[in-house]
């Protein structure tokens, strides 16, 4: 999901249903705002979060959203799903906002999950080119040793998708658990990594994305990202 610009004078013709010549005469008669001021300009371009008005009424009036969820074990990462319950319904305040998940954990993965209504600022997160670490703790049912250091910063070579994957840091805490950071968020990625070496991931927990971390936030709980953390990705 992307962000969508357009020109205002397009905009205005598609939601008041004019035709050009009168948003034009509108526009030079300084009856349109943006952002709280008069724009005489046509071609000035907009997005979703722009503010619109014409004669004082409401065109467009969007807020930009950015949140972070400690995603417990359980729930999806969808908006909508007849069996689990997902992490818009642990959301009710933000229903309307039209969120999207930055980086979708499966059922069974708990931790970090970003939530926003901005596309290009997700796709930064998720596209690889930008180098946006994402940081899992793993709980394994088999012992680890050095030779999974080497081989998660190898890569591995996916058949089915015909990809090998970018290298990812791996860090031994003891002999059941490690630290993984990687670039990507192929699908199971992880759990396909280590299945290499015949080992189950038995518990896994995202606990980072770029510098933004879940520091206190509890189980379950939610709140909105700050304008420096925003833009610290």
């Amino acid at each position: 999901m992307q962000s969508k610009r357009s020109r205002l004078d397009r905009f205005i013709c598609q939601h008041k249903q004019l035709p050009k010549k009168q948003v034009r005469l509108l526009l030079a008669q300084g009856r349109v705002s943006v952002d709280d001021e008069i724009v005489r300009d046509m071609d000035r371009q907009i997005d979703q979060f722009t503010t619109i008005s014409l004669d004082g009424q409401l065109l467009q009036q969007r807020q930009a959203r950015y949140l972070m969820l400690h995603k417990p074990l359980g729930v999806v990462c969808a908006t909508k799903d007849d069996k689990h319950q997902t992490v818009i319904d642990l959301l009710p305040e933000y229903v309307n906002d039209d969120l999207h998940i930055v980086g979708r954990l499966d059922l069974n993965t708990s931790g970090l999950v970003l939530l926003t209504n901005d596309g290009q600022w997700s796709k930064r997160i998720m596209s690889p080119q930008y180098k946006v670490n994402k940081t899992y703790l793993v709980g394994l049912q088999n012992p680890l040793d050095d030779s999974y250091i080497t081989a998660f910063a190898r890569g591995f070579y996916f058949e089915y998708e015909d990809i090998t994957t970018l290298p990812a840091k791996l860090e031994i805490i003891d002999s059941h658990h490690a630290r993984v950071t990687l670039q990507e968020g192929r699908y199971h990625q992880i759990k396909r990594m280590f299945g290499r070496f015949r080992n189950p991931v038995i518990a896994l927990h995202r606990q980072s994305v770029g510098n933004l971390s879940l520091d206190d936030l509890a189980v379950g709980e939610s709140r909105l990202l700050t304008v420096d953390e925003v833009s610290s990705i």
